[in-house]
């Protein structure tokens, strides 16, 4: 199944159901927002989840991009990456989570023709300030599948406080089929996280106490890109035909290993989506991420060859992640953005180079040592230990 094609599958079977579709917003948040970038379909929807009615009512559905900079150090492997696409649904104060994991099984075992019995799900299994999230567990008891209790991992919030609620989430078997899976997701990562649905019922106050929420909402997320991937029988994102342009042409001008390979096309991709939602490289916030990603391409494309470089990135990759993700961007405007980043990071070599050829510096560096590098030069500790290894 092309990824277009469970876009629509996804939209038009809760559209069925009531909900109206929105249009996805920037990876910007909105203002008062305390995150860099919106990490979830929800942080548009923060003011009309806390209450605010919303213009096109209280079933919703959308496709929202996103951008996570907690999984950074992960990308590379099958499942991460750090911009991607997000499908999702809402109940401001409709419907409740049953309903919710109801249509998801239905839409995932119909829908998508996933076989049931590769289906695992977990759900909050209570603690000392809330009891187990019963009606969710005898929703998957109903239908068959298999259930494990967890707190931690199904428990969802915004940050220290704010809404809050249990959550379940569905997992997909991606390993031998040949007999029905006996593990469980906590312990086998042969199972993978599909579908997060989150039952918004409280709010967390500065001390710690939990409070009801005016209305009850129901808030789900469903990766795109892991979907495709397991939909279309990949082994990780990277092979799924969102990043097919991807992996047809950049290892032409650029011969890679597999995990640097993925990393320099989730990173240019990620780099090119966050320039064309109009955030330029800098040394703080937002901009320090982009200079950040730019900065480990290089890193990994000058590791086998110095002579690497950017202005090789094709054109034909540059105007797909745009169209991608329907941004209004000049692709020129985007290569640019990438060459004069790639030209401040020359030079930030440069000088690098030249202030660890001092006597100082020869010997091992220590914390002490990294950290005036950082302060007093702006050499990242990637970026130093980087040009000692080479």
């Amino acid at each position: 199944m092309h990824s277009d094609q469970i876009v629509r599958t996804f939209v038009e079977y809760f559209e069925e159901r009531g909900h109206r579709r929105i249009t996805g917003s920037t990876l910007l948040p909105p203002p008062g927002d305390r995150v860099l970038f919106t990490t979830s379909g929800m942080h548009p929807l923060t003011p009309y989840l806390e209450g605010r009615p919303h213009p096109l009512g209280s079933r919703l559905v959308n496709l929202q991009r996103c951008l996570r900079t907690t999984d950074l150090d992960e990308v590379g492997d099958d499942t991460h990456l750090t911009v991607f696409e997000m499908l999702g649904t809402w109940s401001l104060g409709d419907y409740d989570g049953r309903q919710s994991l109801d249509w998801g099984y239905g839409l995932l075992t119909e829908g998508f023709g996933i076989d049931p019995g590769l289906l695992h799900a977990t759900v909050f299994g209570g603690d000392g300030l809330t009891g187990p999230d019963v009606s969710s567990l005898e929703l998957w008891q109903e239908r068959g599948v298999p259930v494990e209790l967890t707190v931690e991992d199904n428990w969802w919030s915004n940050g220290p406080t704010g809404p809050c609620g249990p959550d379940s989430e569905i997992f997909l078997w991606t390993g031998e089929t040949d007999t029905p899976p006996q593990s469980t997701p906590t312990t086998d990562d042969r199972w993978v996280e599909v579908w997060n649905h989150v039952m918004m019922r409280h709010r967390r106050l500065e001390d710690g106490t939990l409070v009801p929420l005016g209305r009850r909402n129901v808030d789900t997320g469903l990766g795109l890109e892991r979907l495709a991937c397991l939909l279309q029988g990949r082994s990780s994102v990277f092979e799924c035909d969102l990043f097919e342009p991807w992996r047809r042409i950049l290892p032409g001008p650029w011969p890679l290993d597999e995990r640097s390979l993925r990393l320099v096309c989730d990173h240019l991709r990620s780099a090119v989506v966050v320039i064309g939602d109009g955030v330029r490289p800098s040394n703080t916030g937002r901009g320090y991420v982009l200079r950040r990603l730019v900065r480990r391409v290089l890193t990994v494309l000058r590791g086998d060859d110095p002579s690497r470089g950017l202005v090789d990135l094709p054109d034909e990759l540059v105007r797909h992640t745009l169209d991608r993700f329907r941004q209004q961007e000049d692709p020129e405007t985007v290569r640019r953005v990438l060459l004069d980043e790639e030209r401040r990071f020359d030079r930030l070599l440069e000088r690098g180079r030249q202030v660890l050829s001092r006597p100082r510096f020869r010997g091992p560096l220590g914390e002490e040592d990294l950290h005036y590098l950082h302060e007093t030069h702006g050499l990242p500790r990637e970026l130093v230990l980087s040009l000692r290894a080479g």
